[in-house]
């Protein structure tokens, strides 16, 4: 029997987030692990007069074609999955996993190749508004609660708990500390394992109030491509196809990456940096505004939302945000701020993470 929390994430999602209307054609991808979110956003698209247009994955499958697929099907474009995103107007991802380890002994090379040929498509997805809206949306799994280390019980609770709020009278909180950015130029960061600047444009910031992310919870914004300089050092493990890299250590100067290094998985750090001519600038400036979520689980789309932490993301800068910076990448990473301030434009905007504005 379906928990009732799923029904209202689905309805949640499909009237609040993407407002589907009737006639539109929305893609819901996700796995079997999903299966009981699935049929709740099936019904409720269906509901709202729409189409929906199912895209499912089976465990092992991902698994077994990095492992096998030659290389001339690695780089094969999906004309069937363009099409099928050229012709949908919203576009659902349900972020869940059978196995959190599933790409951990696959070469890294093989996921880099498959994530240029398939970068057309990602770009249009998230950069494409008005052509198409999409949303990332967390759905409780048993794989997903033991990298949290949680029971799947707890866990329910906290994904729930992260969604099912009060958006508009979070959205008004977040907009107030939006429009502070929005007036900004220059930003630094400075404080434990970080001295970093960069400028940006602060008209251009927005604010993520579960309208593409569900949880949603941040303002963020894009560096000016060439002008990060500075270093900083992250606390928090970041994951990347299933491979987690530790302790990661960056210094920019003229806005790349110079200099490099990991406790864990660095050889896959540089494979990251070098994908293309932009994968080793930044594209994205976040910070964390959620306040039911105050854990970290390993996974981003909870983690960059967290309260006192930001997120720097290398290289693809969303359209949305002024772009100026086009990757196969876009890789974000938490750093805790809970002993660091935030600057902008020489004032201090957080510290320890505390608003001070």
């Amino acid at each position: 029997m379906s928990d009732i929390r799923t029904k209202k994430l689905a309805k949640l999602v499909v009237n609040y987030s993407l407002q589907v209307k009737r006639n539109e054609n929305v893609v819901i991808n996700g796995s079997t692990e999903a299966e009981k979110f699935i049929v709740e956003l099936y019904k409720a698209v269906i509901t709202a007069g729409a189409h929906p247009i199912l895209r499912l994955t089976l465990p092992e499958l991902g698994y077994f074609y990095y492992k096998h697929a030659q290389d001339h099907q690695i780089l094969k474009f999906p004309d069937h999955f363009d099409y099928m995103v050229k012709n949908a107007q919203k576009y659902i991802s349900i972020d869940t996993t059978p196995n959190t380890k599933d790409f951990s002994n696959i070469d890294p090379k093989k996921i880099v190749n498959r994530s240029k040929v398939t970068q057309p498509i990602t770009n249009y997805i998230v950069n494409e508004h008005g052509k198409i809206n999409r949303i990332t949306v967390g759905f409780p799994c048993l794989a997903l609660a033991q990298e949290a280390s949680m029971s799947l019980s707890e866990y329910e609770n906290f994904v729930f708990r992260a969604c099912l709020q009060d958006w508009k009278t979070l959205g008004e909180m977040m907009d107030r500390i939006l429009n502070k950015f929005k007036k900004g130029k220059k930003i630094h960061l400075v404080g434990e394992n970080i001295d970093l600047s960069f400028d940006i444009n602060g008209d251009k910031a927005i604010a993520d109030k579960g309208e593409e992310n569900m949880p949603g919870g941040e303002i963020f914004m894009a560096p000016v491509r060439e002008s990060t300089k500075g270093w900083v050092k992250f606390e928090y493990p970041a994951t990347k196809s299933d491979k987690e890299i530790c302790d990661i250590f960056l210094e920019f100067k003229n806005g790349k990456v110079v200099k490099s290094s990991a406790s864990k998985n660095s050889k896959y750090l540089r494979e990251i940096l070098n994908t293309d001519e932009n994968s080793s600038y930044l594209g994205e400036f976040g910070i964390g505004l959620n306040p039911n979520i105050n854990k970290f689980t390993n996974n981003l789309l909870f983690d960059e939302k967290i309260g006192g932490t930001i997120h720097l993301a290398l290289g693809m800068a969303y359209k949305a945000n002024g772009g100026g910076n086009d990757s196969a990448v876009h890789w974000d990473i938490v750093k805790n701020m809970k002993k660091a301030r935030i600057e902008l434009d020489g004032m201090v905007a957080q510290e320890n993470g505390q608003w001070k504005i």
